[in-house]
């Protein structure tokens, strides 16, 4: 079985976006981000507002500086005057202050209770650290841990169709086909979830190779063109989900969801809800 080459988008994207999210919403002048996580330490790679080239390439280490204790400690921390701060260590002093940083203000991102980058709002000025600045740094890191998560869940979701596509085809094995008809139906969901729009491509594109697979090939076959929310109406459908369970799954009302499958059912000229599956997987639509 021919399974959906998805790559993982870089997340470094997701760090460039939160950075300037941070930088947009908190008024502060200067921000930065280090990560990805790697093993104990994060390089910061993204910056906006800086006029030096010192902490561009940086590595932050677990437990050093503002931002190591951020890393270690798994929780949101700062200091209103970085040079005479007393409860962080002081190892990237010579980059901080050549900045002329004084007031910093560090946040985790966090997937599954780990950190997986810090993101970081600083001013040239003292002073203390206003809600806005908190509130700016704490959505951006949950959005972010939001995109990550997704991310690895598709990564692993990916991992299990290639684990299950050794041995048989799933055309001899009826218990495959399941799988893979319920591995499309969380890659539509989670192409629902997030707001990467490069990350959504990639998941629709993998639902459709995925579709393709039980595709009946009838050159006679008049073409049928299902929109996005029909195909994930019928996904549910397909899976023995109720109107009522389906709006639930996706965020709609059960009427809508009505709505939708009813265009379905017309565009496949289907008079019922099993006919209208079995039609869009002998086209392509589902697997």
């Amino acid at each position: 079985m021919s399974l959906p080459a998805t790559a993982r988008p870089d997340d470094r994207d997701a760090l460039r976006a939160a950075v300037r999210e941070v930088h947009a919403r908190s008024g502060m002048s200067v921000v930065f981000a280090a990560g990805p996580v790697q093993g104990p330490s994060a390089r910061i790679d993204e910056l906006v507002g800086v006029r030096t080239r010192y902490l561009r390439g940086l590595e932050i280490r677990t437990g050093a500086g503002l931002g190591g204790r951020v890393l270690s400690e798994g929780r949101p921390a700062g200091v209103e005057d970085y040079e005479r701060a007393l409860d962080i260590t002081h190892e990237y002093d010579g980059p901080v202050l050549a900045e002329g940083l004084r007031t910093v203000a560090a946040v985790p991102v966090l997937v599954g209770g780990r950190a997986r980058a810090v993101l970081y709002a600083a001013s040239r000025e003292g002073g203390s650290l206003g809600d806005r600045v908190r509130d700016a740094l704490a959505r951006a890191a949950a959005r972010m841990g939001s995109e990550l998560a997704v991310r690895d869940e598709v990564d692993r979701r990916l991992e299990l169709m290639a684990t299950a596509a050794t041995g048989p085809p799933p055309a001899e094995d009826p218990a495959r086909w399941e799988e893979v008809r319920a591995v499309h139906a969380d890659l539509r969901l989670a192409a629902q979830a997030t707001d990467d729009a490069a990350l959504r491509e990639r998941l629709l594109s993998a639902c459709g190779r995925l579709a393709a697979l039980g595709a009946a090939p009838d050159a006679a076959a008049p073409a049928v063109h299902l929109s996005a929310r029909e195909v994930d109406v019928l996904t549910q459908v397909a899976l023995g989900c109720s109107n009522r369970e389906t709006a639930t799954r996706l965020s709609l009302r059960p009427e809508t969801v009505k709505s939708y499958l009813g265009s379905a059912m017309t565009k496949l000229d289907a008079h019922t809800r099993l006919e209208a599956v079995v039609h869009a997987r002998r086209l392509g639509l589902l697997p």
